[in-house]
């Protein structure tokens, strides 16, 4: 009975162990002598990000490789600028930078390091980017800055032209303009006090995270550069479907000019401009 137990506690701490190393990995191939992604690899690495966006990531480590043909030199600054490929589609795909802790080109590999007869299979496996994502383990609590009043007192509150609310619990899925499931509500809730609320203007202003040089994000969607843009319209768009005067409306794209200096999350953001408040007693 003793030695049963003693078992399953040490297949308990193994198991345990390997839970808490467990990493996430992704290879990205390239063509000879390129360092650019291709369609079909850039398709298989939004896929990987796609899996991994969820995670509450502690670091992430990006190694490039070349095949065995060419000098050192060469290979080392062709294997750094595919690592460099990849740490950018990151960037431009809203991950957090700070957590890309290595960025290294190794050079070239060795032939003989897969189980492979074709030689030209071998090289093409060879020139490559290793990703290894290592994930907080358990994951950390993130909470978002908290605000004295919420949204929706703000918007229903004395307002003048300048004020600019930021809309709370309106969070963006990473890299794309699709509201998260549970910033739906709220959204709703917002509408309904715009719809009453006739003579304030205001424009709405879409923000984008962890892009470098105040430079938006792409779309996953469309794939253009234009994420800012696209989070903002979809407000308007949704605000004019309800059933906020168009007229009392514009959008535009802010891009990565005003980081909160938080958790990326919720820098993925939108928010209101009031550019014009009217006196409603009076108008009523």
């Amino acid at each position: 009975m003793i030695k049963k137990l003693y078992i399953l506690v040490c297949l308990s701490l193994c198991l345990n162990s390997f839970s808490q190393d467990k990493k996430f990995t992704h290879e990205v191939f390239f063509e000879t002598d390129k360092y650019e992604v291709n369609e079909t690899e850039y398709s298989r690495l939004l896929g990987f990000l796609f899996d991994i966006e969820g995670l509450d990531i502690e670091k992430v480590s990006i190694y490039g490789f070349t095949d065995d043909r060419g000098s050192d030199d060469y290979n080392l600054v062709l294997s750094q600028q595919r690592a460099d490929a990849i740490k950018t589609i990151f960037s431009n795909n809203e991950f957090d930078e700070n957590v890309i802790t290595n960025v290294d080109g190794k050079g070239k590999i060795l032939l003989k390091v897969v189980k492979e007869e074709d030689i030209h299979k071998i090289r093409g496996l060879n020139r490559k980017v290793e990703i290894i994502v290592q994930p907080y383990n358990p994951p950390r609590k993130l909470k978002a800055p908290k605000e004295k009043l919420t949204t929706e007192e703000k918007l229903k509150g004395d307002l003048k032209a300048g004020d600019k609310i930021k809309l709370e619990n309106i969070l963006f899925k990473t890299g794309y303009s699709i509201l998260l499931p549970e910033s739906e509500k709220t959204l709703e809730e917002i509408a309904k006090i715009l719809i009453e609320r006739e003579s304030v203007y205001f424009t709405i202003q879409g923000h984008v995270c962890c892009t470098k040089y105040s430079r938006d994000a792409i779309d996953r969607k469309t794939r253009k550069r234009n994420l800012s843009v696209a989070r903002a319209k979809y407000i308007y768009d949704y605000l004019a479907k309800r059933g906020v005067n168009k007229r009392r409306m514009k959008y535009v794209g802010m891009r990565r000019k005003f980081p909160l200096g938080g958790e990326p999350k919720f820098d993925r953001r939108v928010e209101i401009l009031v550019t014009y408040a009217g006196d409603e007693d009076n108008e009523n």
